[in-house]
């Protein structure tokens, strides 16, 4: 199983290589914009994928907390959870954001050369769970904008956990030094309670890439949510491209890999 990279080499917060000095925070609003728009019910006629096949109850709970650690307290889970179905959603250590990489792009490898496109973003990869939209700024640029909101519980961790364990909540994305402007991303996320309104913890970030080092490299922001007490239900990602308008098409900022994840701490 996959874990998340170590937070020593998180470092706790946001991270860009090559930005000059301190990121400059963007203006960010102090709420969250409206829940994107649910994803559409899957198809009657696609059937469900099989599910291997689960240990007993009692075996299932013993390879998780092999696994996990020991759990502080005496916490139990709630009667709409077993630890069989635990084993098979693994809640923690791994990815809950849907289509991580919709464009299929390989961040071990440079950004592969593009050029400009009139095709919709849609039109590029598998882009479903995100919610798309663009706001234009001055002149030629524009944002494309993509966001998920993570019900926390439908992916089957619980309240108890949320609230008396406090996991840490690591966000990391990666995204390309496209030379489009000096800051060509923004990173902002909130972990909201189950009003889905009421802000409990957030982060925002805008690195400005410096232009030095080859073309095509990834830079990575990551951010790690600790203490930061009970209630959370939702976590609201969300992350802008810069486009750049010309007579050819839309020069784009290409972003991969995103992830948010759940993680106890040791």
């Amino acid at each position: 199983m996959e874990k998340t990279p170590d937070r020593d080499a998180l470092g706790g917060g946001s991270e860009a290589e090559g930005a000059p000095g301190p990121e400059e925070l963007p203006p960010h609003p102090q709420s969250p914009p409206p829940p994107p728009s649910p994803r559409p019910p899957a198809s009657p006629q696609t059937p469900e994928p099989p599910r291997p096949e689960a240990p007993s109850e009692v075996e299932a709970r013993q390879l998780l907390v092999e696994e996990w650690g020991p759990l502080s307290g005496r916490l139990e889970l709630p009667p709409s959870l077993s630890w069989q179905l635990l084993f098979l959603e693994r809640p923690l250590y791994r990815n809950l954001l849907s289509s991580p990489n919709p464009e299929g792009i390989n961040i071990y490898q440079p950004a592969p050369p593009t050029g400009p496109t009139r095709k919709p973003l849609q039109a590029l990869g598998n882009f479903q769970g995100w919610y798309i939209t663009t706001e234009n700024l001055q002149g030629p640029f524009s944002w494309t904008v993509k966001e998920q909101c993570v019900n926390l519980l439908a992916k089957k961790l619980w309240e108890e956990l949320l609230d008396d364990e406090q996991p840490d909540i690591t966000i990391m994305d990666w995204f390309e030094d496209s030379r489009l402007d000096q800051c060509v991303y923004e990173l902002h996320v909130w972990l909201l309670a189950a009003d889905r309104r009421t802000v409990i913890a957030q982060h925002h970030v805008a690195p400005r890439t410096n232009g030095r080092g080859p073309p095509g490299r990834w830079i990575q922001v990551s951010h790690v949510f600790r203490q930061y007490g009970p209630g959370v239900r939702f976590v609201h990602f969300q992350h802008k491209a810069k486009n750049r308008m010309e007579p050819g098409g839309l020069w784009r900022t290409r972003v991969t890999d995103s992830s948010v994840s759940v993680q106890l701490r040791e």
